[in-house]
């Protein structure tokens, strides 16, 4: 998603802005960016930024081709990617979702296949969660490398403003309710919502959808089968957020609120607000901003349980990790390779624990007492590790050409200017991958 998404990792979906590329005979010069002794690495530019500097300057050490970081603020990131991706600006190494987000450059022919790379060194590969490493895979072959960490959403509230109202983190989708009406009857409001950033929306959604019909209507819908939009379970799942709005527990202004720009977050820290539905890099975010927040007040739960819903609560929705891909251009693909190899060094693994990420690599749990903050880690690893469903987030399952579409319908269904039904047409409209 940021962090912003990381401020995010999530932030806007850039594969929003990759439906744009233009088609491959337009491309550029005969190599990627960069000098002939040079690999430039493009990174989501976040708080997370001074671990990949580190990682940077930890390579260059021994490496007689130098690294060079660039960082793109992160609302900007997708926009700099979309614009120089297919020209002789393009990055080596860039950041990424997997999934959908990098579907079309590899159908483009823009990104390398990294299965000659693996062959010769394994670990690229076995040193990571399969279910991770395989988010990156597109068509049978290997396109991304783990990086950052996993990102499930999970809903944080600040423990000063439930505890001064009586209130505790919600296990049920009732507790949730009951805590709204208490905070909105004393002028909180019960939950931020970065709605001017859309994708925090599609939280909501998410998750709905998940608690109500288990992960199989999504997975339904993204093999093609249009008609569970129209269910009986998607219904409920629209219902129950309509309940929500007209609860009053995203206040009356969340349209103009963002994510991205502290907006949401400075909410929950000043006691404005009770709740956050985010991302996991909401503790970076926090960390960075409100540091005596985060260690003090700053708390965090899963999604309520929906009573007589078919998805089971420790089901997670989110990012399974963000990832490094590599341009088909690159001069240097051995540099490259000997680069990714340190996204599995301990080095790396410590270094994002001590930020709040939580790294996908198979030896992360013999780290955890190094994190950071350990008990937020060992939650973190706990949460992903049993959960029976990890659904990506929406907007970087299906292709970038559909991000416009999913974002427009959230906001707009949740806002009231569109009603189940229109919700229901938009989804049916989406063309699976």
């Amino acid at each position: 998603m940021m962090r912003i998404r990381s401020r995010l990792a999530r932030a806007v979906a850039v594969g929003a802005a990759l439906a744009l590329i233009p088609p491959l005979a337009a491309c550029g010069g005969d190599d990627a960016g960069g000098t002939p002794d040079q690999i430039r690495i493009l990174v989501y530019g976040d708080g997370t930024n001074r671990v990949e500097a580190q990682i940077v300057e930890t390579f260059n050490r021994t490496s007689k081709v130098k690294a060079v970081l660039e960082t793109v603020p992160g609302a900007d990131y997708e926009m700099r990617l979309r614009t120089i991706i297919d020209t002789d600006q393009a990055p080596d190494v860039f950041f990424n979702w997997g999934g959908g987000s990098i579907a079309p450059l590899v159908r483009a022919g823009l990104l390398l296949p990294l299965d000659d790379m693996i062959a010769k060194d394994p670990g690229l590969k076995d040193n990571f969660l399969p279910s991770v490493f395989d988010t990156a895979v597109v068509d049978g072959r290997a396109y991304g490398v783990p990086m950052r960490g996993t990102q499930p959403v999970l809903l944080f509230h600040n423990k000063k403003v439930l505890a001064d109202n009586g209130l505790a983190p919600p296990r049920t989708w009732d507790d949730l309710l009951d805590a709204v009406d208490v905070l909105k009857a004393r002028k909180i409001t019960p939950i931020a919502l970065g709605g001017g950033d859309q994708w925090p929306t599609q939280m909501w959604f998410q998750y709905l959808y998940d608690r109500v019909a288990g992960p199989e209507l999504f997975r339904s819908a993204l093999a093609g089968e249009k008609d569970v939009w129209a269910s009986a379970d998607s219904r409920r799942a629209l219902d129950l957020l309509r309940q929500l709005t007209d609860a009053g527990a995203f206040g009356t202004s969340f349209d103009s609120v963002k994510f991205t720009d502290g907006g949401s977050p400075t909410l929950l820290a000043s006691g404005r607000a009770g709740f956050e539905l985010m991302g996991s890099w909401a503790y970076s975010t926090h960390h960075d901003a409100n540091p005596e927040f985060a260690r003090n007040d700053l708390g965090w739960t899963t999604f309520p349980r929906v009573p007589g819903g078919k998805g089971d609560r420790r089901n997670v929705a989110g990012n399974t990790n963000n990832f490094y891909s590599v341009h088909h251009r690159t001069r240097h693909p051995e540099a490259v390779a000997e680069f990714l190899k340190l996204m599995y060094s301990a080095e790396f693994v410590r270094a994002q624990l001590a930020i709040g990420n939580l790294p996908t690599t198979v030896d992360t749990g013999e780290f955890l007492d190094s994190a950071g903050n350990p008990a937020y880690a060992r939650f973190q690893y706990d949460l992903v590790k049993r959960a029976p469903s990890f659904q990506l987030s929406w907007d970087q399952a299906y292709p970038p050409a559909a991000t416009t579409t999913i974002h427009r319908a959230v906001q707009q269904y949740t806002n009231g200017r569109m009603d189940a039904d229109g919700f229901i047409k938009a989804m049916q409209s989406l063309q699976a991958g």
